[in-house]
């Protein structure tokens, strides 16, 4: 790790040059690709792993991998990491075990993938609407916590999982013998990436996510930074894009979130790790979710609960089955909330804008109405009256919403000028800033921008 955090230093030290510099006098500095360890020669991943993926590569791995306490596995920009793997059981889907330090530090120009060998056919198959082999789980994720003790190593720490404009895919094949009883019961769908470390980072940026079986992501604890992401299409018949349990502590903003099972992000105390669930959630938009859940009374945007704490402002809520949910078991007392914008296609979305059985309340800076289809959010490239569900009957089966209705596909969620929610965030608020590191190790947090939901008029926000 010498070298890691040595080229920290010196990512820190350019950083600090170019911002002494007027803007007119910036110079464009190529960076050096990073490197930790030794490169990883083989294109095949198996047992034990550490060093550096190199920029351009294809890796595959077959079996269960696994990042031990103190190592850590970094993959430079443009690299590919392939499950070869049926989903069938534990044995034939491979997963990641992470006690180490995970870092994927893709680029706009060059994503870092992380998916199974047929992904191209299952992305086909989606746009056709074949939804059950999207969501077989083919692959087993990854779990990031501290190894278990031993006598050689009585405390082991773990270390930080960085994800940066990366791809990832396709998770969530059932749990087995190698998993952690605490974790996953035998034959549970596995999420996408599990995070349990109270004392680490866990940053995912400008990342896309798509096709988990259940949850796509779950805390357990950690520092969060969690910015312009774009979540699609995951959890078959239940799970959310973003589960947050106790010990979870962050910010939220400036993610995309289309067509989620249940929730595109929620908080809850649920847990026992001595530190509340306390997480920002601001400048998100979430389209057409909740609608798969087959269990009754789940939300199906933003759900806090069971203690969790923080605060929700300028969030775009579309034709969601649930606006947001506070329920009376939250820390109700320290839940701060305003700014929404919501819209609804239908008398029964809109009577649900916040849930019936929770206790949030209209806002006085909310945009919200009475009247299905008022106050039209004026996407650029894509019509929110598709989603014309007449009713809110739920569940609704994958199969029965068209794949153009829970993904990006070719649309466009930039809102044009006139969109009722431009200049009407709240931004005289602050981060919560858990994570404070910079630089290529670290978060980049984009502050609470001047209009509701993940892109913003003057070009930032959401990048994808």
């Amino acid at each position: 790790m010498k070298k890691v955090f040595y080229q920290f230093a010196l990512a820190a030290g350019l950083t600090l040059l170019l911002n002494a510099c007027h803007k007119e006098e910036i110079v464009n500095i190529s960076v050096p690709l990073v490197q930790a360890g030794n490169v990883i020669k083989s294109d095949t991943l198996k047992g034990s792993v550490k060093g550096t993926m190199l920029s351009g590569k294809t890796y595959y791995f077959s079996t269960d991998i696994t990042i031990n306490d103190g190592d850590t596995l970094l993959m430079q920009s443009g690299v590919k990491l392939i499950a070869l793997g049926d989903g069938k059981t534990a044995a034939t889907a491979p997963e990641i075990f992470n006690h180490g330090t995970f870092i994927s530090l893709g680029t706009k120009d060059q994503p870092n993938y992380i998916t199974v060998n047929n992904a191209a056919d299952l992305h086909a198959q989606a746009a056709t609407q074949n939804y059950t082999n999207v969501f077989q789980g083919w692959w087993g994720g990854m779990v990031c916590t501290p190894a278990a003790a031993t006598a050689s190593n009585p405390t082991p720490l773990g270390g930080d999982v960085i994800i940066k404009w990366t791809h990832m895919e396709f998770a969530g094949s059932p749990a087995g013998p190698n998993n952690d009883a605490a974790i996953y019961a035998s034959g549970d769908p596995r999420w996408m990436i599990y995070f349990a470390n109270i004392k680490k980072n866990f940053i995912v940026e400008d990342s896309w996510f798509f096709g988990s079986k259940d949850d796509n992501i779950r805390t357990a604890g950690g520092k969060i930074s969690i910015m312009r992401n774009t979540f699609e299409l995951c959890g078959g018949v239940g799970g959310e894009f973003f589960n947050m349990k106790s010990g979870t502590v962050g910010d939220l903003a400036y993610n995309m979130c289309i067509g989620s099972a249940t929730n595109s992000l929620k908080a809850s105390d649920a847990g026992t790790s001595g530190t509340q669930c306390n997480v920002n959630m601001y400048n998100n938009t979430m389209i057409n979710g909740g609608f798969r859940q087959t269990k009754t009374g789940r939300g199906g945007s933003i759900d806090y609960e069971k203690g969790a704490r923080g605060a929700i402002y300028n969030n775009l809520i579309v034709n969601c089955r649930f606006g947001i949910r506070i329920t009376s078991d939250a820390d109700v007392a320290n839940v701060v909330y305003n700014n929404q914008y919501f819209y609804g296609y239908s008398p029964a979305i809109v009577a649900q804008f916040y849930s019936a059985d929770g206790v949030g309340v209209k806002k006085s800076a909310d945009i919200i109405s009475t009247t299905p289809q008022q106050n039209n959010p004026l996407f650029y490239g894509y019509d929110v009256n598709t989603y014309n569900f007449t009713a809110n009957p739920g569940p609704i089966t994958a199969n029965l919403q068209p794949y153009r209705l829970l993904s990006i596909s070719n649309s466009n969620f930039n809102t044009e000028s006139n969109s009722p929610g431009i200049n009407k965030s709240k931004t005289d608020f602050t981060p919560m800033r858990a994570v404070i590191t910079t630089g290529n190790y670290g978060a980049t947090i984009t502050l609470p921008g001047k209009d509701i939901g993940a892109y913003q008029s003057d070009g930032t926000g959401n990048q994808h």
